[in-house]
């Protein structure tokens, strides 16, 4: 969400060195992706109960390349995804796909209204509005009832919610962190405004795990409204969250305490934070975290690399698209071999300046054979991909320098036939209430547009 958006370019003005620092150069992805083994021995697999074998891990992915046409997403990107990160690839997880706010927080209620232990939930944006009060009423009603509550929201990102609102939940025993305080008194030597904690992540018990791009706010609740012209309505935000059970939402639990840790959080209570989890469907999922300061920005590789490896499809999903250059040379590389690249794009925005910004790119990308589509019924805030019928992804990364250098994500990559069925359902979903950009019209526009988005790319690492 970037109704903070106004306020970054002040933080980025106070911040400008941390910008120009090491961190803020991504990595080289083709030069990983050769020194990566071509071939794996075998994938690291890990269930409930430890690692695999490499005989029973080699069996579990012959069995998924079965099930979807041959794709060098399973082996070479797995092998590349492998070198630069330690979170494992886990099986026995049941992934359910919340493709609205509505099923998101439908869901998120059920499993907070049937924890037991602890509620564990991180977030960018927590609004005083019906739906932050509704789930404060909520969490403080399980505080009550002996349920350990620990919260923690971004600072920037909830800078209009008041201190009130955080006080009677800490007055009624929730545990909160503001993550880097906008008062440079209160985060000391390590002030950075421009390091954010972008991640949406609720754990319950544990055991339950949703995450994705879905903030805590209104507009979220709302239905897609198709408005007559010069009506004016409330715009409807369209994202996407999944929950996931089994042995993955340990790694998840770990993500949140790390945080809490580094922004030197209260003692927690004891509580059985880590159970003993069995496990509960059959899909493979890996969780891709990220914090500035990390020699490999791993979402960035994982996104660059599965791209680089489609050998069918990309149908692809992000809601402020200011792509470096690897992200483009990938996809129009992806296009220049056959593979059926479209990406739906946001036609409306919170940020103008983020729009004009993202159609700077379409002529390279609709030149190479790339279909880019414009959704313009909702406010696309959705970060999803699903390649080649197998490889999927949910989460809270952009395609925008501060998500990919700033900011802390996570995101969810699921490898699994049948989600990724669903997931094509859903990009089909949004493909029929969006505007295809056909370079035929898109290379007729007028100058003044052109202007303005060659301008605005002029600060692309700024928006």
């Amino acid at each position: 969400m970037k109704i903070v958006k106004s306020f970054f370019l002040f933080c980025l003005l106070a911040s400008i060195l941390s910008i120009c620092n090491g961190c803020a150069t991504l990595p080289n992805v083709s030069e990983m992706i050769d020194e990566a083994p071509t071939a794996q021995k075998h994938p690291q697999i890990v269930s409930s109960k430890g690692l695999l074998s490499p005989q029973k891990s080699k069996a579990i992915m012959e069995r998924l390349k079965r099930s979807a046409d041959p794709t060098d997403i399973l082996e070479r990107h797995n092998a590349v995804v492998e070198s630069i990160t330690d979170s494992p690839l886990t099986k026995g997880n049941k992934v359910t796909l919340l493709a609205d706010g509505q099923a998101a927080y439908a869901a998120m209620f059920k499993a907070i209204e049937k924890a037991k232990d602890h509620i564990n939930l991180e977030t960018f944006i927590i609004e005083d509005d019906e739906t932050g009060r509704k789930f404060a009423d909520l969490l403080l009603q399980k505080q009550a009832e002996g349920v350990q509550v620990n919260l923690i929201y971004d600072s920037v990102g909830s800078m209009n919610t008041p201190a009130s609102f955080f006080q009677h939940l800490h007055d009624g025993g929730v545990q909160i962190v503001g993550f880097n305080p906008i008062n440079p008194l209160k985060a000391g030597e390590e002030w950075d405004l421009t390091h954010r904690d972008h991640r949406k992540i609720l754990i319950v018990d544990g055991k339950v795990a949703i995450i994705g791009g879905i903030n805590i706010s209104k507009v979220y609740s709302s239905i897609p409204l198709r408005r007559k012209q010069n009506e004016k309505a409330p715009i409807h935000w369209r994202d996407t969250d999944v929950q996931i059970e089994g042995p993955t939402v340990a790694e998840f639990q770990k993500l949140f305490f790390d945080t809490w840790l580094q922004q030197k959080g209260p003692k927690l209570s004891e509580r059985n934070y880590f159970p003993v989890l069995r496990e509960e469907g059959k899909s493979l999922v890996r969780v891709v975290g990220s914090t500035p300061g990390e020699t490999n920005r791993i979402p960035f590789i994982v996104y660059v690399s599965a791209i680089s490896f489609a050998e069918h499809s990309i149908h692809m999903t992000n809601s402020y698209f200011i792509p470096d250059d690897q992200i483009v040379k990938a996809l129009t590389d992806a296009a220049a071999r056959g593979v059926d690249v479209k990406i739906i794009l946001p036609g409306i925005s919170d940020s103008q300046l983020a729009l004009q910004a993202q159609r700077y790119h379409y002529s390279e990308l609709l030149q190479s054979g790339v279909k880019i589509y414009e959704r313009n019924t909702s406010l696309l805030h959705a970060k999803t991909a699903v390649i080649d019928e197998v490889w999927s992804t949910v989460g809270s990364t952009n395609m925008d320098f501060l998500s990919l250098l700033k900011n802390d994500e996570v995101n969810a990559v699921i490898l699994s036939h049948e989600f990724a069925v669903e997931m094509e359902q859903m990009f089909a979903r949004d493909l029929a209430d969006s505007r295809q950009i056909l370079w035929e019209e898109w290379e007729k526009r007028p100058l003044l547009p052109r202007a303005r988005e060659w301008f605005v790319n002029l600060f692309f690492r700024w928006l």
